[in-house]
């Protein structure tokens, strides 16, 4: 459990972009078993010479980072053709390439945008996907490239894509010698960053509503630490915990009307339910240790969590209806943080070997492996399809994010132009 600090805080809430917080990616290392895919640079029409974004490679990243596709190298592209009549497809069987993705972007007179993706499938010889939007402002054209991705990978996985999704986390830079915290908002490759709140003392374990409307999380502005929720929107903010001790780790429950916390305002740490409806408590944990980072399973009837119970953190399970207990980790002598796949099957935390990586349980057949090579790894969260893991880690005595895929070890790290980036919570499917 992170040391409580008691100080008294300003914070001002900020609605305007955030570019400095934006998130820059680096490949620390990718897939041999990863499958090509051709993508085209689309066609432009338009004023200036470029288009605002590139659609193909918005699209090439957002399948590397699932760790199960790769673009071909755009020099290595035999042809660049513009409709299905153009395909030589000899030409692309020899390339060893299966998909192509080609497409147009094109300025309208007002401003905003048309963009066309066409998906097609080599072998088949045929289009699979068609797409067109129109009255696209520059703001969002990001947004659609990744709407593209998610249809790619839908249709060749057979999986919903997560890459039209968002994340939270928790940006801190130095401001006149003073540290400076900041809850951002971005899109899941870390781009379109919009701040939250900004206090000049910690802001900790952002958790999102199942709508994604709402964030809860633990701030110190009142000299000690409490669990706000707050609206995206900025139209509500209220404090729901400030108990005496230790208020922390929220986290939603799957139908968003309970909230799992740590408190102390009985003695120990231990994990409480808030109703969010009548904010009544229910106390899941009676135990001297420190029990804490709570989190649901999916079906919403029992919750993983942290203890040191045995000596050395170690996750259990309790169950709401019964309080029956049990432990779930048992390789090594440390294992904090838990984080559930969507699908119940997957159980990630921070698994200390040589250092503090990010491991996953197979809850089906008790299969524990550890994902990650990078340092200081903590605060794992699933994507939404439970394909890929966001976490924090440290490089170089800098706090930064990174995104592993759950079956390829795939591993991007993304950190700030400035400062560290720390505590993330990937969010939920945004509306198709």
């Amino acid at each position: 459990m992170k040391k409580i600090i008691h100080t008294i805080v300003g914070f001002v809430f900020i609605w305007s972009t955030s570019a400095y917080a934006d998130l820059t990616i680096q490949i620390d290392q990718s897939s041999d078993n990863a499958v090509p895919i051709a993508l085209v640079p689309f066609e432009w029409e338009g004023k200036q010479l470029y288009p605002p974004q590139s659609m193909a490679s918005i699209v090439g990243n957002d399948l590397l980072r699932s760790g199960k596709f790769k673009a071909v190298d755009e020099s290595k592209l035999p042809s660049r053709p513009k409709t299905l009549d153009d395909i030589d497809f000899h030409q692309w069987k020899q390339l060893g390439v299966d998909n192509l993705l080609m497409g147009r972007v094109v300025e309208d007179p007002n401003g905003t945008y048309q963009i066309e993706m066409r998906f097609i499938d080599l072998l088949r010889k045929e289009q699979v996907i068609g797409k067109r939007w129109t009255g696209i402002s520059k703001s969002l054209l990001r947004q659609v490239a990744h709407k593209m991705s998610d249809l790619i990978y839908e249709e060749l996985t057979g999986i919903r894509g997560a890459f039209n999704t968002r994340m939270a986390y928790v940006t801190v830079n130095a401001v006149k010698g003073k540290k400076q915290y900041s809850l951002e908002v971005a899109d899941s490759d870390g781009y379109n960053s919009q701040p939250i709140l900004r206090s000049s003392l910690p802001i900790m374990s952002p958790s999102w509503s199942p709508d994604g409307q709402h964030l809860a999380y633990v701030s110190f502005e009142n000299g000690r630490s409490q669990v706000v929720l707050q609206s995206l929107d900025g139209k509500s903010r209220q404090i729901i915990a400030k108990f005496k001790g230790i208020n922390g780790a929220p986290a939603w429950s799957p139908d968003g009307k309970k909230l799992a916390l740590t408190l102390s305002k009985d003695g120990s740490a231990d994990v409480y339910v808030m109703d969010m409806k009548t904010r009544k408590l229910r106390r899941m944990t009676r135990n001297w240790a420190i029990e804490t980072e709570a989190v649901w399973a999916p079906n919403g009837h029992s919750l993983f969590f942290n203890s040191d119970r045995r000596g050395q953190p170690q996750i259990f399970q309790v169950f709401l209806d019964t309080g029956e207990m049990r432990r779930i980790s048992y390789v090594g002598r440390y294992n904090a943080n838990p984080a559930v796949s969507p699908d119940g099957r997957y159980v990630a935390m921070v698994h200390a070997n040589n250092g503090f990586h990010i491991a996953i349980l197979d809850l089906y057949n008790e299969e524990f492996n550890v994902l990650t090579k990078t340092y200081l790894d903590e605060s794992p969260t699933f994507s939404p399809n439970g394909e890929m893991i966001l976490y924090a880690m440290n490089q170089g005595g800098q706090g930064k994010l990174a995104v592993v895929s759950v079956n390829s070890n795939v591993t991007q790290i993304l950190s700030v132009q400035e400062g560290e980036v720390r505590s993330p919570s990937w969010g939920p499917y945004l509306p198709r």
